[in-house]
Order: structure tokens, then C-alpha cells, then sequence
């Protein structure tokens, strides 16, 4: 399926998509040093919740969608050098609202991080 949304979105900072299907999607976010915290290289969570948001915003893949509200859990820290994997889906499609599952697995399948985002079609782009 084409991504229709989120389009320039960073690789290297979010992810890249590995498959969108309908109502469902997978990115993969490879970690790096530049992504740690401190000298041990815990991952900061912003990188972690922008790759399950990311994959939440392809599942919707609506060229308009946005975030309007997650309610999220880190589940075990990610160190730097980490390969994840977010997996999306739509679970409520209410018309314009979608209500969308995400979780994030590292490279040993453990989940890492999981979360349901409230994401809305918008009938144009919010900057417009």
C-alpha cells in the first residue's frame, strides 16, 4: 500500500516504514549513540514514542491525520545500538477519530513500549 501521509518523515530520527497495510503498519527504528541519554546509552524515550507515533500515523494513512492524544507506557529501557519495531493498528475507526494500538519490540521480541493514540482525519492540513 502507498504511504499517503507523513511522507518526509526521518529514518534516521523515526523510523522507516517496513509495511503499510490497511488499518495497520510496521516501522523499524535502527538506535544510535546520538540517541542516548547518558553514558550507559539509554535510549531517550522521545525516540521510542515517535516511532510508535509514526506507525500509528501510518495505519491511519490519511494525508491529513494528527495526534490528538496517546496514553502510553515504557515498558523496559532501550539501549543505544537497539534495533525496534513498531506494529499499529486501527482498533475504533469512528469516522474522522481512529483509535489506534501501537507497541515497540526490540531485537529479542520483548515489548519495550505500548500505547493507544487517539488520532484524527482532519478535512484539511492543521498549517492551512
Amino acid at each position: 500500500m502507498e504511504q499517503r501521509t507523513h511522507r518526509l518523515t526521518s529514518g534516521r530520527l523515526v523510523g522507516r516504514p517496513l509495511k503499510i497495510e490497511p488499518g495497520k503498519a510496521e516501522v523499524e527504528l535502527l538506535t544510535t549513540e546520538e540517541m542516548a541519554v547518558d553514558e550507559y546509552g539509554l535510549v531517550h524515550g522521545g525516540f521510542t514514542f515517535g516511532l510508535a507515533d509514526y506507525a500509528a500515523m501510518l495505519a491511519v494513512n490519511e494525508p491529513t491525520v494528527v495526534l490528538g492524544k496517546a496514553e502510553v507506557k515504557f515498558l523496559k529501557p532501550v539501549k543505544a545500538g537497539e534495533r525496534l519495531i513498531a506494529k499499529a493498528e486501527v482498533i475504533e475507526d469512528l469516522g474522522r477519530k481512529k483509535i489506534v494500538k501501537a507497541e515497540v519490540f526490540n531485537e529479542k521480541n520483548e515489548k519495550v513500549f505500548e500505547g493507544t493514540f487517539h488520532c484524527y482525519v482532519l478535512e484539511r492540513h492543521v498549517l492551512e
